[in-house]
């Protein structure tokens, strides 16, 4: 397997093995990596000459230090997984230092709105900082094609949004959430959770599928309205929002338009654990 913990090195290695026609699917991730990120890299590989996986926890998208520090890092692990599933994977695991070059400060964006909404509400100045990381890491790796989860759905708009914005030559690609057997979407936070924990966080899908049920015949503020009763009757999880929205342009639903397509959005804390899920509404 081919590791690189700089960009000058990436960079080069790259350059010898492009040929014309030749492309890099690239799968972006913060590492303690899951079945999930597995499935990014499977469909990279599938359509891609080279895939690159990025292991890079960035320091400028948490806006709490305590959730930084306690992001799981596990390279080790990580490895041994994107060996196990292909040798030819080529990892760029940079510093601080390689990416930032001394001034570790995010750069200022215009999402057009998109990042005022949900997660934007909550963790302020996030957005800034995923924009910032994903921009520098399109720019090392040149990639052909970009590999998300929907999982992050609002990030994956904002970086289509990024991409559009500053011209740049890659294709941003959406892909299916990955879940555990119960339904839970696959999060590295999850690693965080007990075991019980874990089981119970399936209340998190289960409450977005009973919304999807009531959004087809009440209103979304009559939805929002139950979600927000039902979590108030469970004191082991904390609501932190729970919003239906536009899939084009993440505002809020405030009534319904049969040309529009509509996402549920939701975010829950567990045991100081923040969980985040997402279904369509249509």
């Amino acid at each position: 397997m081919h590791i690189f913990y700089g960009k000058a090195a990436l960079t080069d290695y790259l350059k010898s093995i492009k040929t014309s026609n030749f492309t890099i699917g690239f799968v972006p991730t913060m590492g303690a990596l899951h079945q999930g990120h597995l499935s990014l890299m499977q469909q990279s590989m599938q359509e891609n000459q080279a895939t690159v996986v990025s292991i890079f926890v960035n320091p400028t998208q948490f806006n709490n230090p305590e959730d930084l520090a306690k992001y799981p890092r596990t390279i080790d692990e990580d490895i041994q997984k994107m060996t196990d599933l292909s040798p030819e994977i080529i990892l760029y695991a940079p510093t601080v230092e390689d990416i930032y070059e001394g001034q570790t400060v995010s750069q200022s964006f215009d999402f057009d709105g998109l990042e005022n909404q949900m997660e934007g509400k909550f963790r302020p100045g996030h957005f800034n900082g995923v924009g910032t990381i994903v921009k520098r890491l399109f720019e090392i790796v040149e990639p052909t094609n970009a590999y998300f989860g929907e999982k992050d759905f609002q990030q994956l708009q904002i970086v289509k949004k990024m991409v559009a914005k500053n011209d740049l030559k890659v294709n941003v690609i959406g892909c299916p959430i990955y879940r555990e057997p119960n339904k839970l979407a696959m999060s590295s936070r999850n690693t965080l959770l007990s075991p019980k924990e874990k089981e119970e966080a399936s209340i998190i899908y289960k409450t977005l599928i009973e919304a999807n049920s009531k959004f087809q015949k009440n209103s979304a503020a009559a939805v929002t309205n139950w979600v927000q009763k039902s979590f108030e009757n469970n004191p082991d999880f904390k609501l932190e929002y729970f919003q239906i929205a536009d899939e084009a342009t993440l505002l809020p639903c405030l009534r319904k338009n049969k040309n529009k397509n509509y996402r549920a959005f939701i975010a829950v804390f567990v045991n100081n654990i923040r969980l985040i899920d997402t279904i369509s509404l249509n």
